[in-house]
């Protein structure tokens, strides 16, 4: 069965990616945890990562070539993020799974309320990098990167405000921007994970084409609900919410059960 459910789960991935630009990569660590029967919370955080960077770089090519990557700023930041992924898996790899699984389930909290929020549309489009936006892209990305690297997530819902936030270009800049980090963030964390073996290789591949496919019914559903948009999030925001606290409850028994 997993055969056929990694890719449907990767599918589910790749559409939400699609249709509403971002949070879709925070749901692979259920979907693989408790659809497809995956046993271990590390290898599932180590299949995710390599799956959601793989899905990312290939995202990164069509908005390449509409413009939207501003390359010094997004290759400075995800050098920095490189850095604090590889930090951040390896702390993530030492920590139980219960454990992890239930800082994983506060992180998605925070995912959905981010997802909440109304996204700001200013910036100046023709920013260029110097030192002083320099400093807080390395700054921010060693941040980030930690955080994605320790929980195995794209980390989108961090990585545009932040570049943003470094830069003060656009959230359409951000966005494009913001897959070079994922991609590379989401490689870091996969290849420290796989040195201990927590990738599982053919569920990988399985994910990243069903994820590959849905990702292009996302994009077709989202052009066609562009003003639905934020009817969408507040659904999906729901639903984190509920995966959220249902891992609550279950690592909390766990742990609860494992501490007596």
């Amino acid at each position: 069965m997993s055969d056929v459910l990694a890719p449907l789960s990767g599918a589910i991935v790749g559409l939400l990616l699609g249709l509403l630009g971002g949070g879709g990569s925070i749901v692979a660590v259920p979907l693989l945890l408790y659809v497809v029967g995956v046993g271990s919370v590390h290898v599932a955080i180590g299949t995710s990562a390599l799956a959601v960077g793989v899905n990312a770089f290939a995202n990164l090519i069509g908005h390449a070539r509409s413009g939207n990557v501003k390359w010094p700023c997004a290759i400075v930041f995800a050098a920095a993020g490189v850095i604090g992924a590889y930090l951040g898996s390896t702390a993530g790899k030492s920590v139980g799974g219960d454990r992890l699984l239930f800082l994983f389930a506060l992180v998605m909290l925070a995912v959905g309320a981010a997802m909440l929020r109304p996204k700001a549309q200013g910036g100046d489009p023709d920013v260029r990098i110097n030192p002083g936006i320099a400093v807080r892209l390395v700054a921010i990305g060693l941040l980030t990167g930690a955080v994605s690297g320790f929980f195995g997530i794209g980390g989108g819902f961090l990585i545009v405000p932040g570049i943003m936030l470094g830069s003060g270009m656009p959230i359409l800049n951000a966005v494009g921007s913001s897959l070079f980090s994922v991609g590379a963030f989401g490689l870091t964390t996969a290849i420290n994970y796989a040195l201990s073996g927590f990738v599982d290789w053919r569920l990988a591949a399985e994910f990243i084409a069903g994820g590959i496919a849905g990702g292009f019914l996302g994009i077709k559903l989202g052009t066609k609900l562009a003003a639905r948009k934020r009817a969408l999030n507040v659904v999906f925001a729901g639903t984190i919410f509920l995966v959220a606290l249902y891992m609550l409850v279950r690592s909390a028994g766990a742990m609860f059960a494992w501490s007596l």
